[in-house]
């Protein structure tokens, strides 16, 4: 199999005749063997009964239904889990994405990327979704390090080797270019054509940035400290621990001297924070003991001596 198109959708009943008419029109010239993975998100409309027509006429559709609303990010996981295709392609099922565009963003991949991300150089959404989304951008591009103009736009090309590599839960799809970058990827984008929405309502709105925030510094925590939480946890708990024996060792002093210990609250204050100390520290060597237990995963890109089928996913390490 060639290439894998995961879309994953909610409410896009009007869309999905022409949708899946615009991917025939652009796939087929190039010879791909390839398929079309649908996720439906928990939709209310029609979306599944439109689905179930189509079947009979495009015998490349897979589709999978949500039972409730789970994210974009379950959604995307899914499809990514069930795609047999070489390449990975997604893009949104509201027509405001052009299918012509995933021929042209293979080619750059194979010039030597693993994943191609687009950029919706001209946007036709209202300017409450545009400009909070430039912040975004910037702020992600500043932070992580991974210069991209459009971090949210739906519609990439992977390598099947990236796609089965990140981790997503959460929100965090919008972030797949930074992990796939901190895993040693290679990544860039090419402008894509963006069209406005005809059928159905966005799905985004500003409420959406503040969640991105948040996702963020998710997402830098657990780079940082997710794989030894006592780094963080333990620092902390030091900090009490140490100001805890400093006030109680200042009261130890005193009470040697004079032989008279009066409950302050500051001697409060010293009690508590020894507690809290060993709270914290305890806390990271829990998560040190979960990740011991953790089924440990390796991006090995190459094997000597090869082996006699590709390599598509890292060595799982018990």
């Amino acid at each position: 199999m060639d290439l894998s198109i995961v879309i994953p959708i909610k409410d896009e009943a009007d869309n999905l005749a022409d949708l899946f008419a615009e991917i025939v029109s652009a796939i087929e010239p190039t010879h791909y063997s390839y398929e079309v993975i649908i996720i439906d998100d928990g939709s209310r409309d029609d979306s599944w009964e439109v689905l179930t027509s189509l079947i009979s006429k495009y015998s490349f559709i897979r589709a999978y239904r949500f039972q409730f609303n789970c994210g974009k990010a379950a959604a995307l996981s899914l499809g990514f889990s069930k795609a047999k295709g070489h390449y990975v392609a997604t893009l949104d099922g509201d027509l405001q994405d052009d299918p012509l565009e995933i021929p042209k963003m293979i080619r750059i991949l194979e010039s030597g990327y693993d994943l191609v991300s687009g950029w919706k150089k001209r946007r036709h959404d209202p300017w409450h979704k545009t400009w909070p989304s430039k912040l975004f951008n910037l702020t992600v591009s500043f932070v992580c390090g991974q210069r991209l103009h459009d971090f949210n736009c739906g519609i990439k090309v992977y390598r099947s080797s990236v796609v089965r590599f990140i981790p997503l839960y959460g929100d965090f799809h919008r972030f797949i270019p930074v992990m796939a970058k901190w895993q040693g990827f290679r990544i860039t984008e090419m402008p894509v054509t963006h069209r406005a929405r005809v059928h159905g309502v966005s799905k985004y709105g500003v409420s959406r940035l503040v969640s991105g925030f948040l996702d963020l510094l998710t997402l830098l925590f657990l780079k940082s400290f997710g794989a030894k939480p006592l780094h963080f946890f333990g620092l902390i708990g030091l900090l009490f621990v140490f100001c805890g024996l400093g006030i109680t060792g200042y009261f130890g002093i005193e009470w040697l001297q004079t032989g008279a210990l009066r409950v302050r609250p500051l001697l409060l204050m010293g009690g508590f924070s020894l507690v809290m100390g060993v709270q914290f520290i305890s806390l990271g060597l829990l998560g040190e003991m979960m990740n011991q237990n953790k089924k440990q995963t390796y991006p090995v890109a190459e094997v000597l001596p090869e082996l006699t089928l590709p390599l598509e996913k890292p060595y799982e390490i018990s």
